[in-house]
């Protein structure tokens, strides 16, 4: 999964609207690049937008309903989270917006909207707020749960995995990104070469008591 654009507008601390191009060349060139800033700067917002435009949640806040919405910008009538994202070659965009009546302050809270879109074939694949996940999950091989494990970091959980002792370390790291599966996957895998060697035991000792008859 490869992010292309990501477009938000009034969530949190940061009001208006902000585009990022992750394929402008500064992006291209330096690989790996850090998002920096003070205490209260929008650095986690950024990482709340690609959560909502893909799932309609973020790490900090439950879903987001038509009667509670903590991560719009206080004062503003409206917000928006909208990624785009490439897959296995195709484009998808995923938009989540909710707004106020009449896109005032003082309007009553509407019910929110979640699209996503296969822009290269310009096809819309799913419409409503139970919808789109569920499509997100299909598309990406990872639900809300599993994507923010995986992709994103939960605060305190580097912390403790840094101060972990070393035996302490690999179950905290596949906590952290969902990767206990593969440990599952080993112990079978063990345990099965294990059931075979012994099959393997059996059979030589039998072929070692067998009298094999002469010529003639």
């Amino acid at each position: 999964m490869r992010l292309r654009e990501l477009h938000i507008k009034n969530l949190n601390s940061l009001y208006g609207e902000y585009h990022i191009d992750f394929q402008n060349e500064a992006y291209e060139q330096s690989g790996i690049f850090a998002i920096t800033g003070p205490t209260g700067s929008g650095k986690t917002t950024i990482m709340d937008g690609i959560c909502l435009a893909l799932f309609g949640s973020t790490p900090r806040l439950e879903r987001l309903s038509a009667s509670s919405n903590d991560i719009m910008s206080k004062g503003e009538g409206e917000c928006h989270a909208k990624l785009v994202f490439e897959l296995k070659g195709t484009v998808y965009a995923c938009e989540w917006n909710q707004a106020r009546a009449r896109k005032k302050a003082d309007g009553k809270l509407q019910a929110a909207k979640h699209i996503i879109s296969n822009v290269t074939d310009d096809k819309a694949l799913a419409t409503t707020l139970s919808q789109t996940p569920r499509v997100v999950e299909e598309i990406t091989g990872m639900d809300f749960d599993r994507f923010t494990r995986s992709m994103m970091l939960a605060q305190g959980k580097f912390g403790a995995f840094l101060k972990a002792k070393a035996d302490e370390r690999s179950p905290i790291l596949e906590q952290i990104t969902g990767t206990q599966i593969y440990s599952d996957i080993s112990k079978e895998a063990f345990e099965k070469q294990k059931l075979e060697q012994e099959k393997l035991k059996e059979l030589k000792l039998a072929t070692e008591n067998l009298q094999v008859l002469t010529g003639e």
